[in-house]
């Protein structure tokens, strides 16, 4: 699994096949959307017109919660496999922690055991329930997608996670430029020893980190900015000043803003 990859949260369906192609050519090759996100076929459809190999591509979904619980999970896989014009999706999550998520992860791990999943995991749970919920299911989550960035590094988490052998994936890991991300004093002076912006340097700091990152953009400029972080290096004494940075604040009401309002707990 690339440890960056782009996301396609708030990306109109009419608008995701193409920026998806342009992520495609500007090198990236994980890409994330959900159920909810109403995006689906646009990712599917973009990676298929790629004439890459499948198996170069690495898609992240989830299950919104009108379709939890077994039966409604296990015929929404299958939507999302179709959707996504592919025999099977590399990493699929509970998008959030409602209604019948063990019925729903059950339904998971089924179909992993089938072939049809590669990896399964969960999204938006936190301390205490992560480790409740990965105590109880056969297969442990490999992924557990949370709000993460520089100012929220989700220390307690990543050490509860870390019993389980489960990955941190970032959604928001630019923090959609709140509380003057892009302007800050340390990331900006940083960013300036290596000639990289403020937002390059966090998300740098993220996968230095072992953090798996989906910044998301539709401008193809910042696509090509975002995932040129791999040409530098924190020194320790860098990455220790990105870790003082941490507020251990979430930026994003609980459940997703957006999500909520697009699909207003409609059946997918």
């Amino acid at each position: 699994m690339p440890v960056l990859g782009y996301g396609v949260f708030q990306i109109a369906p009419a608008a995701c096949e193409r920026c998806v192609s342009e992520a495609i050519a500007a090198g990236y090759r994980l890409f994330d959307t959900a159920q909810a996100y109403r995006n689906e076929e646009g990712v599917g459809l973009a990676v298929k017109e790629s004439g890459l190999p499948r198996e170069e591509m690495f898609i992240t979904t989830k299950i919104w919660n009108s379709n939890a619980g077994y039966e409604r999970a296990k015929a929404s896989i299958g939507q999302s496999l179709r959707r996504l014009q592919t025999d099977y999706i590399d990493l699929l999550l509970i998008h959030q922690p409602a209604g019948d998520y063990y019925g729903t992860y059950r339904a998971m791990e089924e179909a992993y055991r089938q072939g049809k999943l590669r990896a399964i995991g969960v999204s938006n749970f936190k301390p205490g329930l992560f480790a409740e919920f990965a105590e109880r299911v056969a297969i442990k989550p490999t992924v557990n997608q949370v709000e993460t960035h520089v100012f929220w590094q989700q220390r307690t988490l990543r050490k509860e996670m870390e019993r389980y052998g489960t990955r941190l994936m970032s959604w928001g890991p630019l923090a959609e430029g709140r509380n003057r991300y892009f302007t800050n004093e340390t990331l900006v002076g940083i960013g300036r020893r290596y000639g990289k912006s403020a937002a390059q340097v966090a998300l740098r700091f993220l996968t230095q980190s072992g953090v798996i990152a989906i910044p998301k953009t539709v401008h193809r400029e910042r696509m090509t900015e975002n995932i040129s972080v791999f040409d530098f290096r924190l020194t320790d004494e860098e990455m220790t000043q990105m870790r003082s940075l941490n507020k251990e604040k979430r930026f994003f009401n609980m459940p997703l803003e957006g999500v909520e309002r697009m699909v207003k707990n409609t059946r997918l």
